[in-house]
């Protein structure tokens, strides 16, 4: 008989030990791909983010400036991705467990994510360990589980504005840092991005097919349901310049593109 889905993820969001966490999104994957674990079972209880003592959150204008010339820069720079790794792996969590009635492959696709992003988490956290440091060892912010909180109501605004909007922001930001790691020497890291950015492209666009079934469902146009979004939440706007091609390969086109340019 196979076990509920949802009281798993649940536990895996929950906990606040790092290498539990990693242990138990391992495990639900693992099981999900040997069709050990029931999707149409009761939902789990109330849902919490489990958040390690360290780092210390702060407000995003709290995390410091990071220089990649020198060694401690470096690392905070990449302590920085790591914390957004570690906050992806919850959010993939999260999008599984929050919502139910949803076709089996939407919880296919976000427990893939998960395993993935625990991966990016586990490589990057290797290149911090790697310059004298850990995750845990500076400050960093919580603003994506706090736009993950604000659509926790619905899956179509979540998938519209964390891994359409917030996650895409990271397509724009990761090729600049990779300049700026390769500028300071720094070349190992910069490849580990290369891992990062090209799954990170499936990732929203994992969110933009989601999105736009939603949109369809419900009888939605897309694009100008997804401004309106952008402005109903008050969300950040894209990164200039954008990442186009990233964008393009993960589902968005040309002329919303063109749109959000013009918006910012």
């Amino acid at each position: 008989m196979s076990e509920s889905l949802f009281p798993r993820l649940a536990a895996a969001l929950a906990t606040t030990d790092i290498e539990q966490k990693l242990a138990f999104t391992a495990a639900i994957a693992a099981d999900w791909q040997a069709g050990l674990l029931d999707w149409q079972g009761a939902p789990a209880p109330e849902l919490s983010c489990g958040i390690p003592e360290k780092p210390e959150l702060v407000p995003p204008k709290l995390v410091p400036q990071r220089s990649p010339q020198t060694a401690e820069g470096r690392a905070r720079l990449l302590h920085a991705i790591v914390h957004i790794e570690f906050s992806a792996i919850n959010l993939a969590l999260d999008h599984a467990a929050r919502f139910h009635g949803l076709p089996a492959q939407y919880y296919a696709d976000w427990i893939g994510v998960a395993a993935e992003e625990a991966y990016h988490f586990t490589i990057l956290r290797e290149r911090l360990n790697s310059l004298g440091y850990d995750y845990g060892d500076f400050p960093a912010h919580a603003g994506l589980w706090e736009m993950a909180m604000k659509t926790a109501d619905d899956p179509l605004a979540r998938m519209a504005l964390v891994p359409r909007l917030l996650e895409a922001r990271g397509l724009d930001a990761t090729p600049p840092i990779q300049r700026r790691l390769e500028q300071a020497g720094d070349d190992a890291s910069a490849r580990v991005l290369d891992i990062i950015l090209r799954d990170e492209i499936g990732h929203v666009g994992l969110g933009d097919h989601w999105f736009r079934q939603l949109c369809e469902e419900r009888k939605l146009e897309p694009e100008s349901t997804y401004l309106d979004l952008l402005s109903r939440f008050k969300a950040p706007r894209p990164i200039l310049p954008m990442n186009e091609a990233a964008r393009l390969q993960a589902g968005f086109n040309a002329a919303e593109l063109a749109a959000l340019a013009k918006k910012m």
